[in-house]
């Protein structure tokens, strides 16, 4: 297993302003924060001021930040979307990602919008090569995420996108299988050489839908989908995403969710967890905190 996997967290799901962002990750010290959303607004749309006052509190914190969580082919982007605007959030972010320190861009692969099955996947499989490769000149690398999109629950479709875009990586999402009807471990047996980045979060579904719940407390079997990475020699970054008051793709914040004022909680409740199941993860002869 690597000595020391480096954890973050993406940082509006435990709030909106980037200070209590912050604060929430330093709370955990956790080493790094994933960028999604700053004060309220998509990092790709900051002014230049705005993001120069982004990167200089995040380096104060001396918080690294391997990924940026791109809206690229996500579920509010079908494939018909224009592509001069998705191109041009790829330069903005590509140019961000450089100034933070950031190698990956998360990426989703785009859901459909009334076309044939194979028309959406030819245009899927065409854009993102190209994406990858101007990617690949801005010297960055897009992660697939297995969430919305032609490749979102499939991992034969996901390894089609790696052959269709070279340079692309994976990102797997422990719990986006309770949302999305598929066993994570399944598709991670499946794709496992593949992946460069991990999103860590639990569910549990029922009739009623899908409830958010911390690492190791859903049915999602987070545990193994930890020591399958660790044991493979995943030497990544493990994000923490947990959904349990931030709901991005309802358009529900951390403070929207929670009345009492202590809006990054339950991110820290999760944090926590994901400690503990990593810790348990640890050789015995290791430090238990090593996995910090």
């Amino acid at each position: 297993m690597p000595a020391d996997p480096a954890l973050a967290g993406i940082g509006d799901e435990a709030a909106t302003a980037l200070t209590a962002q912050i604060a929430a990750v330093e709370r955990l010290g956790f080493s790094g924060i994933e960028l999604r959303s700053v004060d309220g607004r998509p990092l790709g749309d900051l002014d230049d001021a705005h993001f120069t006052a982004v990167r200089r509190a995040v380096r104060d914190a001396g918080l690294a930040v391997p990924c940026l969580a791109s809206r690229l082919g996500n579920w509010a982007r079908p494939i018909t979307a224009p592509l001069q605007e998705e191109l041009r959030e790829l330069d903005v972010l590509a140019e961000r990602a450089h100034a933070l320190g950031a190698r990956y861009l998360r990426i989703m692969s785009y859901p459909n919008d009334g076309l044939p099955e194979p028309e959406w996947r030819e245009r899927v499989l065409n854009r993102i090569a190209r994406l990858a490769e101007r990617a690949a000149r801005h010297d960055v690398v897009l992660a697939h995420e297995n969430c919305s999109g032609w490749a979102g629950a499939d991992p034969e479709r996901m390894l089609l996108l790696t052959e269709a875009a070279p340079g692309l990586r994976l990102l797997f999402d422990t719990g986006n299988g309770i949302a999305h009807g598929y066993e994570s471990l399944d598709v991670l047996r499946a794709i496992l050489p593949h992946v460069d980045h991990v999103h860590v979060k639990d569910a549990v579904a029922d009739a009623a839908g899908t409830t958010y719940v911390a690492p190791g407390d859903g049915q999602a079997r987070v545990g193994e989908c930890l020591r399958l990475l660790l044991e493979h020699g995943y030497g990544g970054t493990f994000s923490l995403e947990p959904h349990v008051a931030a709901l991005p793709h309802e358009g529900v914040t951390a403070e929207e969710s929670t009345s009492d004022g202590a809006a990054a909680e339950p991110f820290v409740r999760a944090g926590r967890r994901l400690q503990q199941l990593l810790r348990e993860l640890a050789p015995q002869s290791r430090d238990p905190l090593a996995y910090r």
